[in-house]
């Protein structure tokens, strides 16, 4: 009998606790550095990532700060955020925190060409692209739409325009579907 995406869901906060023993889900409302960060985002990229703390999930170290409506998600978007970001608690693991921060925020320029954070995110979509396939199906990641959105998070203004060009994010998007065969289980 399969299972329920719910309990996809729970097993696989369950393989993540288990691989991150410090693992823990924070709202980002809760949390003063996640409202600073919002704050300060708002302004550096003059208004275009407003929505940090409504529609975006962050990881730092081991916590995975999530917006206050997380829980009303559906299930099967749970899933594909939190498989993205268990390659983000892995990168932490790899690379320390302050160091992970530094790449991810200041090298070698903090917007326009963010080659760190670029590859770190890059990283990430790998597995979100993977998951989407699983979860979707190979139409969803081949849709222009999805195209279009994950270009524009690498080029525009929610992740402070990190890498100006849209062709190799594309061409690294075609590589990625590629070889994203069979689908992976969670």
């Amino acid at each position: 009998m399969p299972r329920t995406l719910e309990a996809r869901y729970a097993a696989l906060l369950d393989e993540i606790e288990a691989e991150f023993p410090g693992f823990r889900l924070v709202r980002k409302d809760r949390s003063f550095v996640q409202r600073s960060i919002h704050q300060a985002l708002s302004v550096i990229t003059l208004g275009a990532q407003r929505r940090f703390l409504s529609d975006y999930v962050t990881t730092l170290g081991q916590r995975v700060y999530v917006p206050p409506t997380w829980d009303q998600w559906p299930a099967e978007q749970r899933i594909y955020v939190m498989r993205h970001e268990r390659v983000h608690l892995r990168q932490f693991a790899r690379y320390g925190i302050v160091p992970m921060a530094v790449a991810y925020l200041l090298l070698p320029l903090p917007m326009g060409l963010s080659w760190c954070r670029m590859r770190l995110e890059r990283e990430a979509y790998e597995e979100s692209i993977r998951a989407a396939v699983e979860l979707w199906g190979r139409g969803h990641v081949e849709d222009p739409e999805y195209r279009r959105a994950l270009v524009r998070r690498f080029t525009g203004g929610d992740y402070a325009w990190m890498w100006p060009f849209p062709r190799s994010v594309e061409r690294w998007l075609d590589a990625t579907l590629a070889s994203a065969a069979a689908p992976r289980r969670t």
